[in-house]
């Protein structure tokens, strides 16, 4: 049973920094990367940022400069460290752990920026 839990969304103001983590368990399949999407209020989901089993990383260009996605493979956890964020920051963010099966989602995280 994959779970995958996340943690650490909440209002901030513009130009202020969140970090989200998600910490995934329950599996055995390979796990080729974690991913990070996002869903604004009226709009659809998504890509913020993906970081793949090798460390490689790649991101939406509207985070690029912004957002960091990193992870400790140790504790299975994804981190996004969020800086000067923008209203249009905000959403629901959703983690994503890819494995060779599919892709997992966790509950989703709002961030508030205003």
């Amino acid at each position: 049973h994959v779970q995958l839990v996340e943690s650490g969304g909440g209002s901030v103001q513009a130009g202020g920094s969140l970090r989200l983590s998600c910490a995934v368990s329950g599996y055995t399949d390979y796990k080729y990367g974690m991913m990070w999407h996002r869903q604004a209020p009226g709009k659809e989901r998504e890509f913020v940022s993906r970081i793949n089993r090798s460390g490689s990383t790649s991101y939406a260009d509207s985070v690029k400069g912004r957002f960091t996605i990193s992870q400790d493979n140790a504790k299975n956890t994804v981190y996004l460290q969020m800086n000067s964020l923008k209203p249009e920051d905000t959403a629901i963010y959703y983690c994503g752990a890819i494995l060779s099966t599919k892709t997992y989602w966790g509950q989703g995280t709002q961030v508030t920026v205003s």
